[in-house]
């Protein structure tokens, strides 16, 4: 199994999936034992006074190792990241930060001799040449963003950090995340977490996306888990280490909307699709997720009607509360 994680560091821990994490971490490993970071303060009050928090900006080697250093950091949960449809209108910042933010990471992980970090990867990572339906664990990486030519490379070089200098370094390729918590940061399945919301405070939405479009994705419940338990996997039991494919449901953007509307029945919705529908047609429909299932037991637990449920009930009590 290897050395336990005790002093962990989350980057991008104001981000959509990061916010999260950090406070699963916290109440799994011990909230002093998790140190938040990230560039800009955090709005939420339950992760900001929940545990240590320090600005970081990844591209500034000698912060973060500053901070890894005053708390000892043993582990990296490296989520700070520039999204693909925000990396295609700024493509010179997504490879700032998601290049040269990764080398930085590792580099001190190895300065340090980490225990484990972890790297997120993407759906983002296939292109057209992908087998779509499902798209294979090996296959053609040849994508058509340059947030997936970063994720790509990011693959690359963790699995070379694991090979040439026995570094533990553990990815997932995410499909598209949607939480109840935080809004998403600029992605293209950004819509499949913003027609809840619209559908609650306004009653209608209108999709980027055609109708037809079918994209991989995840509630966030299972993608915490999915995080935490690949990180706490025996590593002699991995043959893959940066790049393994996580599949949780796929549908399309109207079966989305007609689930929301069995529970709503006044919501009425369109489809527009803007720039970002090239990007959805790059990637695939489904995802074979075998090796992840085979090698550290993955399993989802939520469906779309489930995870359906779930949301709209979580999203009602945070507009009782005022919070939406």
């Amino acid at each position: 199994m290897g050395k336990r994680m005790e002093r962990i560091l989350v980057t991008g821990a104001v981000g959509q999936i990061g916010s999260e994490l950090t406070l699963a971490l916290r109440a799994r490993y011990g909230a002093e034992n998790v140190v938040a970071t990230d560039h800009v303060t955090p709005p939420s009050p339950k992760l900001r006074d929940s545990g240590p928090i320090e600005h970081v900006d990844v591209t500034d080697r000698d912060r973060l190792e500053e901070v890894v250093r005053e708390y000892r950091i043993d582990t990296i949960f490296h989520m700070a990241a520039i999204l693909s449809a925000v990396g295609e209108e700024k493509p010179d910042l997504a490879w700032h930060v998601n290049i040269d933010g990764l080398y930085n990471v590792l580099e001190v992980a190895r300065a340090h001799g980490m225990t484990r970090v972890f790297v997120p990867s993407s759906i983002a990572v296939f292109g057209p040449e992908t087998p779509r339906d499902p798209a294979p664990q090996e296959t053609v990486l040849r994508p058509t963003t340059m947030y997936g030519v970063t994720k790509v490379a990011g693959e690359l070089l963790g699995n070379y950090y694991v090979r040439r200098f026995g570094l533990d370094v553990r990815g997932v390729r995410y499909p598209g995340i949607i939480s109840s918590e935080t809004l998403p940061g600029g992605g293209t399945t950004d819509y499949a977490v913003e027609v809840f919301y619209a559908a609650l405070k306004t009653g209608h939405y209108e999709f980027f996306v055609r109708a037809d479009t079918v994209l991989p994705m995840m509630y966030m419940p299972d993608c915490i888990r999915a995080t935490i338990e690949l990180m706490e996997a025996d590593f002699d039991k991995l043959k893959h280490h940066c790049d393994f494919n996580l599949a949780g449901m796929s549908f399309s953007a109207e079966e989305l909307a007609l689930e929301i509307k069995r529970h709503i029945p006044e919501f009425t919705y369109e489809f527009r699709p803007d720039f970002r529908q090239e990007i959805a047609d790059s990637w695939p429909k489904r995802i074979d997720d075998a090796a992840a299932r085979q090698e550290w037991g993955w399993t989802p637990e939520f469906d779309l009607q489930a995870m359906t449920v779930d949301m709209l009930a979580r999203l009602r009590e945070k507009m009782k509360e005022g919070r939406l």
